[in-house]
């Protein structure tokens, strides 16, 4: 209520409406949470000048306070311009890759990518005549090179792939990308900004499932979409004409309105907000939360995984270990130039005794946690081939890296000793029923 009304002049319903709604902001060590839809305007001019240049903060589905906050500090880890945090990872994919394509447009894509965004690509995109080459060997610049079309408009790739472990050389897949002014859009789930920073060696865009790593504890969902803001009209204009074309009403295109920053700022003014994938403030508050001891969390998990790697390559009931950590891996050379801090900590390993062991495995843990999820502080375990991968043809799971026996790891933050100790009885148990299968078959 306004000073021209005191409590007892309204009643008692207006009173309970808007009593105590006044306040002067106090100064909050940790952002506040702006759990609220939309924002008073001062004035008339206020409300006008907002939706004229989209100045401060109006309705939580074109901003807020509390997502701003953490758009900036993403931003400020990746090394980009500017950043928008959206509802889940899927959607940063989502919407950067329809931020960026038009119907007959054309994708190159790393065959080693998240199942949602494959499907993405071959069953959604498909739809709008978007189609897609993908590229198994990602080492491999002439691969890369070879794929590329005439109406090629983007390459994408993670950084650390799931689930073989592939590691993308970010600078030279960028230099093919840039021969023909396409941007690279790289995936850093798994790897963090703390272990590689993809738009320091040439991508043009990151994207995050901010669920995972980002916030550590598994409460909240959320994705973002980080810009390098080195878009250049001169070179790129042609291959994304909605980016320098003059708007249906007349006004400067987004280049002339945002330069370098032109594809973010498409993403931000028209992409997300017309989608809607608005993440609420509340998840923005607990992914911050978690980002503040994102070093130290990916720190202790990469050293971790270290570890159970090496022991669980020297155990007999294991086939082998797919981890970019280990020297049996064909990308750890690549893993020791790139990642200097860590090696990240998921990875699969493959038992011997196929999928009854797996079976037995996964229903013998005890402090490994078995869920579909990944970069939480707690260590997880999942079966691919049942689960994340169950969609695949058996020989196109084994092109993946995905055998019967496979198992997905997420190293978490517990007790080395304590999870060598779990999945020890794992094996174990494991072992027992390869073993017991033998038997049958004797005569």
């Amino acid at each position: 209520m306004t000073d021209r009304h005191s409590p007892r002049d309204v009643g008692f319903a207006t009173r309970q409406v808007h009593s105590g709604a006044e306040w002067a902001d106090a100064a909050s060590r940790t952002v506040p949470i702006y759990l609220t839809a939309g924002f008073r305007f001062e004035d008339f001019d206020h409300a006008a000048g907002h939706f004229g240049t989209g100045a401060g903060f109006g309705y939580t589905r074109t901003g807020n306070p509390t997502i701003d906050a953490l758009e900036r500090r993403i931003a400020a880890l990746e090394e980009g311009a500017g950043a928008v945090f959206l509802g889940s990872g899927q959607a940063a994919v989502s919407v950067t890759l329809l931020a960026l394509l038009s119907a007959g447009d054309h994708i190159v894509s790393s065959h080693h990518i998240y199942e949602g965004t494959r499907g993405l690509l071959l069953d959604l995109l498909d739809r709008f005549d978007i189609s897609v080459d993908f590229v198994d060997d990602i080492a491999s610049p002439d691969a890369w090179r070879a794929a590329t079309r005439e109406n090629t408009r983007l390459y994408f790739a993670e950084s650390i792939a799931n689930a073989r472990n592939d590691l993308l050389d970010v600078a030279a897949i960028a230099a093919v990308a840039d021969e023909r002014a396409l941007p690279l859009v790289v995936d850093n789930t798994f790897a963090t900004p703390y272990l590689l920073r993809p738009l320091a060696h040439g991508a043009a865009i990151v994207v995050h499932s901010a669920s995972k790593f980002l916030a550590g504890h598994g409460a909240a969902l959320g994705g973002v979409i980080v810009d390098d803001g080195r878009f250049d009209a001169a070179r790129a204009g042609a291959l994304f004409p909605h980016l320098v074309a003059t708007s249906r009403s007349g006004a400067p295109s987004v280049w002339e309105r945002h330069g370098g920053s032109a594809r973010l700022a498409h993403i931000r003014e028209s992409v997300a907000p017309r989608l809607g994938p608005t993440p609420s403030p509340l998840n923005a508050f607990l992914v911050s939360q978690g980002i503040d001891t994102l070093h130290l969390r990916v720190r202790e998990q990469s050293a971790n995984a270290l570890r159970i790697a090496r022991w669980l390559e020297e155990r007999d009931e294991v086939s082998s270990v797919d981890y970019i950590g280990l020297p049996s891996h064909p990308h750890h050379d690549l893993g020791e130039r790139l990642l200097t801090k860590g090696y990240g900590s998921v990875f699969t390993f493959t038992l011997a005794g196929g999928q009854p062991a797996a079976r037995a495995f996964v229903e013998a843990v005890e402090v490994v946690t078995h869920m579909t999820h990944l970069g939480d502080v707690r260590t997880l375990v999942l079966h691919p081939a049942t689960t994340s991968h169950a969609q695949h043809t058996d020989q196109a799971r084994l092109a993946l890296g995905v055998q019967p026996g496979t198992l997905r790891l997420s190293i978490g933050i517990e007790d080395p000793d304590d999870l060598i100790a779990d999945l020890g009885h794992a094996l174990r148990a494991a072992a027992s029923v390869a073993e017991s299968r033998v038997v049958e078959v004797l005569p």
